[in-house]
């Protein structure tokens, strides 16, 4: 019988909480402490999604050996007149040190910094296949310690930023640099490290590229299918999610704290034309009031004036304008995607339309599969699965370069190395 490794709590880091630096001169002093510090910078970013409109910034954390840690406020040191090209050439050349990159990079490079190097800690997890991939997971698999995460979901816009929250902040970075060399280990033992090497730099990449907006974003609502063949509910829920969205932008709050997306479908579904109609939809006429039981029910309470000054004629408003559109102003379905090169993602429809198209999809799927179990690797980090199935959707599978398609679809040279053999081989 095994018994799991012994793990701590480590409660707050080896040098105390610090400060948040919001002003122009503790800007100066950690650039300062940053640039003579040595070796990578464990980096980590707080938002507050949830409670505010948008993704920003609102706490960097940032630790270098001989340095220390420093938390930094953004909004507070861009009305300061902060830039960022001190930070930059404080750390010119250092390897960024990120758990799960592509969450924090846009908000960093929108910022104005500029990372030359990456070594990311939930990537480089994955890829060695530890099951579990989370921060603390990470840190009691190779440290024995765990973190704590109570304040995740916290308003990171609020201030004064209380002490367990710059502890919960402080954290996230204090133990990164301890992970690399670990996981740096673990990958050059498994042959590995030229692998994570391509990824990072990727990823690094990828994460400068702005994030494109959907040509129709209000088709993102939570359930719309629910409206699928539903023009005139389509157009009442385009209506709301719109006039949310310009009210969220303008009050700075988080649009489902407005209004749930859930209501919206309803209105959608029932299409209210009268009072009484519209009375009988609750979610229309009532404040958003979410309770957690825990501190951010407080935090949410703090967005009530501005949910108050959103009247229930607004919605109102908003259905019965979408109600009085004539049929041809009425929404369409998207125009479909080139079915050569974009595989549709619903296996209901590999299945029953294009059954030998779905036989060589489960062949390949099953190549990529018995190379994960030879390498000790997910199937996911092999390959993405919209590379397989953009692979496998075609009827003259034997002109396929299958090497030069992973290319051309962003396989990085490691993963053409690896699967390009097997997988021409499966769907042929």
């Amino acid at each position: 019988m095994t018994t799991e490794p012994k793990t701590q709590l480590l409660s707050e880091p080896a040098q105390g909480v610090p400060s948040v630096i919001d002003d122009m001169a503790g800007y100066r002093r950690a650039c300062r402490l940053l640039s003579q510090g040595s070796g990578a910078l464990a980096a980590d970013a707080e938002r507050a999604s949830g409670f505010r409109y948008g993704h920003d910034d609102y706490l960097v954390q940032f630790k270098r050996q001989g340095a220390g840690i420093f938390l930094l406020d953004p909004p507070a040191l861009r009305q300061a007149g902060c830039d960022w090209s001190e930070f930059n050439k404080a750390v010119d050349g250092a390897q960024w040190i990120i758990h799960d990159s592509p969450q924090d990079l846009p908000g960093f490079h929108a910022l104005g910094m500029r990372p030359s190097l990456l070594f990311d800690t939930e990537l480089a997890a994955r890829m060695l296949n530890l099951g579990h991939y989370g921060l603390s997971a990470v840190t009691a698999h190779y440290l024995g310690l765990t973190l704590a995460k109570e304040h995740s979901a916290a308003d990171w816009s609020y201030r004064p930023l209380p002490r367990d929250w710059r502890n919960y902040a402080a954290l996230d970075v204090e133990l990164l640099d301890q992970v690399r060399s670990c996981e740096l280990e673990d990958l050059r033992r498994h042959g590995k490290d030229e692998w994570a090497r391509q990824e990072f730099t990727w990823l690094l990449q990828q994460g400068k590229i702005p994030k494109q907006e959907p040509e129709q974003p209000w088709r993102h609502i939570s359930h719309i299918n629910a409206l699928r063949n539903d023009r005139r509910g389509l157009a009442v829920a385009r209506s709301l999610w719109t006039t949310r969205d310009k009210l969220a932008r303008r009050n700075d709050i988080a649009p489902t704290l407005l209004l749930p997306d859930k209501a919206i479908i309803e209105a959608g579904r029932l299409k209210p034309h009268n009072n009484a109609q519209f009375r009988s939809i609750r979610s229309l006429n009532e404040r958003v009031r979410i309770h957690t039981g825990g501190e951010q029910d407080r935090m949410f309470e703090r967005y009530a004036p501005i949910q108050r000054r959103v009247r229930p004629s607004v919605w109102k408003q908003a259905i019965l304008e979408a109600l009085s559109l004539p049929t041809e102003e009425l929404p369409v379905p998207p125009k479909p995607r080139c079915e050569e090169t974009n595989a549709p993602k619903s296996m209901q429809v590999w299945r029953h339309r294009h059954p030998d198209r779905y036989a060589r999809l489960e062949a390949a799927r099953k190549a990529v599969t018995e190379v994960g179990r030879r390498t000790n690797t997910p199937d996911e980090i092999l390959i993405k699965p919209r590379y397989l199935r953009n692979l496998c959707w075609t009827d003259e599978p034997e002109k396929r370069d299958v090497a030069d398609f992973l290319r051309q679809e962003g396989a990085r040279p490691w993963q053409v190395s690896l699967l390009s053999e097997s997988l021409t081989r499966a769907i042929m």
